[in-house]
């Protein structure tokens, strides 16, 4: 989709090139904002229950795609033509004005430990963050522009949504991440995965064993090939295998082994260095035992996330409104393809707080704090800090001109 394809979608409602801010209080602004997510609120926490309750998977989030949507429609967005290709996504709006507020909804669960990554609290958030900006749209010259990105635990929803251009009018974008405590600033590591396939040629392991070529031991020395090459990475490089198959009967000489392998690297440039020596391993392991080789990508590679500056701060003097002290730090945590649209147009992607027991991420422990008091304190707090971040953007000249020159 080209721009000015979306330019003429936002144009139903108006021209955004002719609606401009008006002169609107930080205060008014603010209670507008208090008021809003008052307003919404059980349906907001409706909406993180409902999901929480309801998890599935990467890319098949059509139930949670539809109780947003329908959540956004009663509030008064329309929906943007064309809808994105991408199977549980979409692209809503609200508003005409000029600096167009992307927010990033995700709703992806993890097999068989449900919402363990939290993905109900951040969209949750969004939609609250969405929802709120939506009452001071206008004053504030702002488009409100909500994204469905799906299966970021997998391919990477919004690198597929950056293709297809969806991205191409925003002006910022922001959401927030669960977390076990409130942190903003932070990088993550771009990351790539492959699926790994070596075929070989079968034969009785005991009659015949010269006449078979062995796969699993094409991954095997690549295994060890990897693990040597550690040493040599660029620093914080990280390397994960996994066998996914590795033969069907042990007299039988495998003729089939894969591999599932994830890298990841604080940058996109190391990711690339990383991926050239992975191969290069995997190449060794073919060649020692004769076996064919096959490197599939798996999904989108996701890039290291760059948070902006002055959002950050605004975002971290929100919060501290609402009694919530943000840590800054700038290390690098896990991946995401959030990374991928900072690298585009400023961005926020805070961690947001709760209780969740000492439990880490990704595991059955920390799902089950997703739908408690304390999450759900989170998520209308963080949907306030999010929007107060927007708006003092909105209404700072000097930082909404550099927001506009962003697409311009």
């Amino acid at each position: 989709m080209k721009a000015a394809a979306l330019k003429a979608a936002a144009m139903k409602a108006g021209s955004p090139e002719t609606a401009t801010p008006t002169t609107t209080s930080p205060a008014a602004v603010e209670r507008s904002v208090s008021a809003a997510l008052e307003r919404w609120e059980p349906e907001v926490l409706g909406l993180s229950h409902a999901i929480h309750a309801d998890p599935e998977l990467s890319g098949q989030e059509f139930r949670a795609a539809k109780r947003v949507s329908g959540l956004l429609r009663s509030a008064g967005f329309s929906f943007d033509g064309p809808q994105p290709l991408l199977p549980a996504s979409f692209s809503a709006r609200f508003g005409t004005g000029e600096l167009v507020v992307a927010l990033c909804v995700e709703y992806d669960a993890l097999p068989t430990i449900g919402h363990a990554c939290g993905h109900n609290v951040n969209a949750a958030c969004a939609v609250g963050a969405a929802l709120a900006l939506a009452s001071v749209a206008d004053g504030l010259g702002i488009t409100v522009k909500v994204l469905g990105t799906p299966a970021e635990e997998t391919s990477g929803g919004k690198v597929d949504l950056i293709g297809e251009g969806f991205f191409e009018d925003v002006s910022l974008a922001m959401m927030a991440h669960a977390g076990a405590e409130d942190v903003i600033g932070g990088s993550s590591l771009a990351m790539g995965m492959w699926d790994v396939l070596y075929e070989g040629r079968p034969a009785h392991a005991a009659a015949a064993p010269s006449e078979g070529v062995n796969a699993l031991d094409a991954l095997v020395i690549a295994q060890t090939a990897i693990a040597l090459a550690r040493q040599q990475l660029p620093p914080a490089s990280v390397v994960s295998l996994i066998v996914t198959e590795g033969g069907s009967a042990v007299n039988v000489i495998p003729e089939r082994a894969r591999a599932s392998v994830e890298m990841r690297s604080p940058s996109l440039k190391n990711l690339r260095t990383i991926e050239e020596r992975v191969r290069r391993c995997l190449e060794a392991g073919a060649l020692a035992s004769g076996s064919a080789l096959k490197v599939t990508p798996t999904g989108n590679a996701y890039a290291e996330l760059r948070q902006d500056r002055y959002l950050s701060e605004a975002y971290r003097e929100a919060m501290s409104a609402r009694g919530r002290a943000v840590a800054f730090n700038e290390d690098p945590v896990a991946s995401t393809d959030m990374g991928n649209v900072s690298q585009l147009v400023p961005s926020i992607h805070p961690l947001l707080g709760y209780d969740v027991g000492g439990a880490a991420h990704h595991t059955a422990e920390f799902a089950a704090h997703g739908s408690s008091a304390s999450a759900d304190r989170a998520v209308l707090e963080g949907a306030f800090g999010l929007a107060l971040a927007a708006c003092a953007a909105a209404s700072d000249p000097r930082q909404r001109e550099r927001l506009l020159n962003v697409r311009r």
